[in-house]
């Protein structure tokens, strides 16, 4: 992009009219709150990054953790880099009532394709940076900076202790995003949301409350801001792989992502449904009819041919973009529902959707994917259809016999003492 000049009546705009115009007009195109910083490196960001994945608190999770060097330092992106406007972009909390039936739960902020709602928002920022005669870089979504640090930085919230950032008047219901420029910009301690608090307000963080703490369902907030991937639920969903025998009880109905630690959160407990999310043309990816979005069937993630899984739920993370692991975790939910753990309601497993449920397992006990045989085992057992593993074409299978070898899952709400 050539650099040009722009005039105003008043002359060429000064560098703190420009960060001021740009910080409006993305406010006005649905940003809770924006803020203005530097592009040092991120050092400290660094040596949490390093020493995490040295101590294992990775769970084989790559984006940030698979180069600090390129995560940390903004430049890297947008060699000519001198400001980062960064953004906060509030997306839709409410959740309709859950449907009857063999149903499971999405985590809020992938009921929508909310990222793509994000890049519409920060190209408004960088077209009016294009028009300044500035170079201007989008980052979202992206392992190439940690976008947690740059929110910090920015000031337009606080790392809480379940390491989401919370942002005045919107909680942690937020995405968040760069636009890296070449135009030096004044920092801010944050216009929109962030603006209306005291700085103070933004450092006193959390204070005394632990309730994300107490309230995760595995235990993966193991100190103030440090969450190990290992447990976390959002993280084993995507991982590739079997999903971990000591959490699939504690997965409940939840199918992609895990609000739990948010919803304990009082910030964002009282940011529920009082922030404005309105998505133009912004397709639901979860929707099962009016009002009921955030719920998906699980009949369907099993049903469903490849590459209509993929077309239905591409805006997901899928590891490898490899639709058995979306039916892997389907089936670990459809033992849950069928166990009577919905993370939301118990679901009854009688009549016409318990048979369905049945002729489900029994698809995926003759499947010739070891990996899903082996849940479909799990699911079995934890559902207390034990009865299936006997059929013809399923007794004899190896992934079969090894689920009979281990301790029965459990059919209460606890814990799966059955690794």
């Amino acid at each position: 992009m050539e650099p040009a000049d722009v005039d105003t009546a008043e002359g060429p705009l000064s560098p703190a009219s420009l960060a001021a115009g740009i910080a409006s007009a993305l406010l006005e195109a649905g940003a809770a709150a924006v803020g203005v910083c530097g592009v040092e490196e991120l050092g400290r960001a660094r040596e949490v990054l390093e020493a995490r994945h040295a101590a294992g608190l990775h769970g084989g999770m790559q984006f940030t953790f698979r180069n600090p060097a390129r995560s940390t330092d903004a430049r890297r992106a947008l060699p000519s880099a001198a400001s980062a406007v960064v953004v906060a972009l509030p997306y839709d909390t409410d959740r309709g009532p859950q449907p009857s039936g063999l149903v499971a739960e999405v985590a809020r902020y992938a009921a929508v394709d909310t990222y793509a709602e994000l890049r519409r928002v920060l190209r408004v920022g960088a077209e009016l940076l294009g028009n300044a005669g500035h170079r201007a870089v989008l980052v979202l979504d992206d392992n190439a900076l940690v976008d947690r640090a740059m929110a910090m930085r920015a000031g337009i919230g606080w790392l809480g202790k379940n390491s989401n950032i919370l942002v005045p008047g919107a909680g942690s219901w937020v995405v968040l995003g760069s636009i890296l420029t070449d135009a030096a910009l004044p920092g801010s301690r944050g216009f929109g949301a962030g603006a209306t608090q005291p700085a103070a307000d933004l450092e006193a963080g959390c204070g005394t409350c632990s309730r994300c703490i107490r309230e995760c369902p595995t235990g993966a907030i193991l100190v103030p801001g440090v969450v190990d991937p290992g447990r976390c639920l959002s993280w084993l969903l995507q991982r590739r792989g079997d999903f971990p025998r000591s959490h699939r009880v504690a997965l409940g109905a939840r199918i992609y992502g895990c609000d739990d630690c948010q919803l304990a959160c009082p910030p964002s407990t009282r940011a529920v449904g009082a922030v404005s999310t309105e998505v133009p043309g912004g397709q639901l990816v979860a929707s099962r009819g009016p009002g009921s979005s955030g719920w998906v069937s699980v009949q369907e993630l099993l049903e469903l041919d490849d590459q209509s899984l993929l077309e239905r739920f591409g805006t997901w993370y899928i590891a490898d973009r490899d639709p058995r692991y979306l039916r892997r975790n389907a089936l670990v939910v459809l033992g849950n529902l069928m166990a009577g753990r919905s993370g939301a309601r118990e679901w009854a497993s009688t009549g016409a959707a318990h048979a369905r449920a049945r002729a489900l397992l029994r698809r995926y006990l003759r499947d010739e994917d070891p990996m899903l045989v082996a849940h479909a085992a799990w699911a079995a057992r934890r559902a207390g259809e034990g009865d299936l593993l006997t059929e013809s074409g399923c007794a004899g299978h190896p992934e079969v016999l090894a689920e009979l070898a281990r301790p029965a899952p459990h059919r209460d709400n606890g814990a799966d003492g059955s690794a």
